[in-house]
């Protein structure tokens, strides 16, 4: 996992390109179909190299959706039952709420720009 970090949190495409290579010479004999979908694959999935780091980084770290039904079931959890449909609601709106605030907080001062 961590050959594939390494062509997917680099700087550039061009050093991506060599991970990859590296990749292939490490792994290729053991999982040969991994490193096939990469390589025949690779316009596709270096395509995000044009966008800044700090963007490029919210494209592969985040999932939005999983979170914030992660981040939901932590609030809900806890609770063994809802006096009411509504008590449910309002504290589903609160875990969007808290959620809400943590995105803001990490989108790059200058993500529009790029």
């Amino acid at each position: 996992m961590n050959d594939l970090k390494k062509i997917y949190r680099t700087s550039s495409k061009e050093i991506a390109e060599n991970y990859l290579l590296e990749l292939e010479e490490r792994w290729g004999e053991k999982y040969p179909l991994v490193v096939k979908s990469w390589q025949n694959n690779w316009e596709n999935l270096s395509g995000y190299f044009k966008y800044s780091g700090p963007v490029r980084k919210l494209i592969y770290t985040t999932n939005p959706i999983e979170g914030l039904h992660r981040q939901i079931r932590k609030f809900t959890k806890t609770k063994g039952s809802f006096t009411s449909t509504n008590a449910l609601y309002k504290l589903v709106y609160c875990a969007i709420k808290k959620v809400e605030q943590k995105w803001i907080m990490a989108l790059p001062f200058n993500y529009v720009s790029t």
